[in-house]
């Protein structure tokens, strides 16, 4: 992939946080490798204190780097910062607004804070695009909580940014808002800005990311689209209800792992590489049991995470 293809170029980051006072340092990026596409939207997932906060400060220029490169839309944060920093939005996970500004007051001063001449500015734009050009001139203190999410969103979108970090953006929200904003993010990638979002949410980076990598004690441990990710797992689970529930596991059955839940289904944790669904369905069949409706359930994201996240620690 070339460096125009790329949104972001993260090669052997690395951050050392110096100790005082007879507290250890702490290394919380060992060496870090990550590419994500333009116009993508890209998961960076991981537990606390695994690094993904450090990562997006430095890219904000927030925070130094102790080794390595990084480039924000082709711009080296080092030897181009300023056009690095211009070409970045970072939306916070904390809400903090002064009370007594409007959401047009709050863009225009965050404007001048980027030198945008007025004559450029994009206040209401950004603010219709948020749906809050109705609340343009209220004070925030009267915003509903998905407004002030939103209106986190415009803050960063002032500049005109390709690149927009949205560090946990659902935290603490309910479902109602949670869909909400989902539907905001896909609105903004389908304009052309690429997303990179952090989140403790894994439904939430399996329903809105292309590519997610998994960052745990500064370190990469996986990073590949959605879809790769969730093939990893070669596990799946078909629950079968009998036409009659049954009230033990035939013999034929014990041999592919079979086993019944409260209701007298049977239930198989299989491979697919391994046994086929049809040669399932056959066995039973085999057992003489007819059956009256049958699910299957593919492995899911958080399975991923936990099987890379525990096996790091061994």
């Amino acid at each position: 992939m070339t460096d125009h293809q790329l949104a972001l170029e993260i090669r052997g980051l690395e951050k050392i946080y110096a100790g005082s006072k007879g507290v250890p340092g702490k290394h919380a990026l060992k060496g870090i490798d990550l590419s994500v596409r333009r116009g993508s939207i890209f998961g960076l997932l991981g537990p606390n204190g695994a690094g993904k906060s450090t990562t997006i400060n430095i890219l904000a220029g927030l925070v130094r780097k102790t080794a390595g490169s990084a480039r924000v839309w082709g711009f080296d944060i080092d030897e181009q910062p300023r056009n690095a920093k211009a070409s970045i939005g970072i939306v916070p996970q904390e809400i903090y607004f002064d009370a007594f500004f409007s959401p047009r007051e709050m863009l225009e001063l965050q404007a001048g804070f980027y030198g945008i001449p007025a004559a450029d500015r994009r206040t209401d734009d950004i603010l219709e695009a948020m749906s809050l050009l109705d609340k343009a001139d209220s004070y925030t203190r009267h915003l509903s909580g998905g407004m002030k999410r939103r209106l986190l969103v415009a803050k960063a979108m002032v500049h005109n940014p390709p690149i927009l970090v949205l560090d946990e953006p659902t935290a603490g929200v309910d479902v109602e808002l949670r869909q909400n904003l989902w539907r905001y993010i896909r609105k903004l990638n389908d304009l052309g800005v690429t997303i990179v979002l952090t989140t403790h949410y894994l439904e939430e980076a399996e329903e809105l990311c292309d590519e997610i990598a998994i960052i745990n004690h500064g370190e990469v441990v996986a990073c590949d689209s959605t879809a790769n990710l969730l093939g990893q797992l070669d596990e799946k689970v078909i629950t079968i209800r009998p036409t009659t529930a049954l009230a033990t596991v035939p013999d034929s059955l014990k041999t592919i792992g079979a086993s019944l839940n409260s209701t007298g289904e049977i239930v198989v944790h299989f491979s697919p590489s391994h046994i086929s669904i049809g040669k399932i369905l056959q066995i039973v069949q085999n057992a003489s049991i007819e059956i009256a409706d049958l699910s299957t359930q593919e492995s899911d994201l958080e399975d991923i995470f936990l099987q890379l996240t525990s096996a790091q620690k061994k």
